[in-house]
């Protein structure tokens, strides 16, 4: 949700590219072809992606690096819930424009702590790109933030270090509570892709007559907090993202609340 106001404030102008569900959400060449002009200077992207937990492929990623190398345009990688992967041919190998060679002198990489770690109070965050450009950046984060606390780097060299069964024990449940939810917003009517990657899911409520605002504000009257997908851009219009970064027990205590409240719509309540 960021993005655009991170952009206007270094005085860009932001345009947004949709991703569809037939697509699965992915980010196609086709679509960034449709908004790309002269002006283009950078593309900002995020996959594993938050809200529709989408992930790119290493074809997908293939063919938008060499398109966006192919027009000059600079690549904006964040990557931070690069660890959230549940294809088990991408949690051994996580997609990541940083494995492309070619790509390197093109690309940005954006990665932190908070997600794939949940580490998310040490606020600590790193970028990965060309020298000059790694340079260029410094000399106005040296002036806004100075640096990252000790202790919150010493937690990240041990995250990185120590922590890979931490990970993989948490991707496994976050797979058990992501199949959960799928599961029950599916059985009640919402249909509901099964994401690939992050810990969100991007429930498809067009069926009710709601609009996405509707609906969350009319869902917090029964004590379950959703994200309108209208607040992650206009094309959100249809959809609520749900997050299964919470415990098991709370995820049926909001899937029943949610269930009964789309009967009660039915039943015209």
């Amino acid at each position: 949700m960021s993005y655009s106001a991170t952009i206007r404030l270094a005085h860009g102008v932001p345009v947004a590219v949709e991703t569809r569900v037939k697509d699965e959400f992915r980010l196609t060449v086709e679509a960034l072809e449709k908004k790309a002009t002269a002006k283009t200077k950078a593309l900002l992207l995020n996959f594993p992606c938050n809200p529709t937990g989408a992930v790119l492929g290493h074809a997908d990623i293939r063919a938008i690096g060499e398109w966006a190398k192919g027009r000059g345009i600079l690549i904006l990688a964040d990557e931070v819930y690069s660890e959230l992967v549940y294809d088990e041919e991408q949690v051994a190998m996580p997609p990541s424009f940083a494995r492309f060679e070619e790509f390197r002198d093109n690309v940005i990489l954006l990665n932190g702590f908070s997600k794939s770690w949940a580490m998310t109070g040490f606020r600590l965050g790193y970028a990965c790109g060309p020298e000059e450009v790694i340079d260029a950046m410094m000399k106005i984060h040296q002036y806004g933030i100075m640096s990252a606390p000790t202790l919150s780097q010493v937690a990240g060299v041990e995250a990185m270090d120590e922590g890979d069964a931490d990970v993989a024990a948490m991707r496994e449940e976050y797979r058990r509570r992501r199949n959960f939810l799928v599961a029950s917003l599916n059985e009640c009517g919402l249909k509901t892709l099964l994401p690939k990657g992050a810990f969100y899911v991007f429930a498809d409520i067009r069926g009710t007559g709601l609009s996405a605002q509707e609906f969350a504000v009319r869902l917090l009257e029964h004590n379950v907090a959703v994200v309108p997908g209208t607040a992650f851009g206009a094309c959100g219009e249809g959809f609520i993202r749900c997050s299964y970064a919470t415990s098991m027990e709370k995820l049926r205590i909001a899937a029943e609340r949610i269930a009964e409240f789309v009967k009660g719509l039915r039943r015209g309540n």
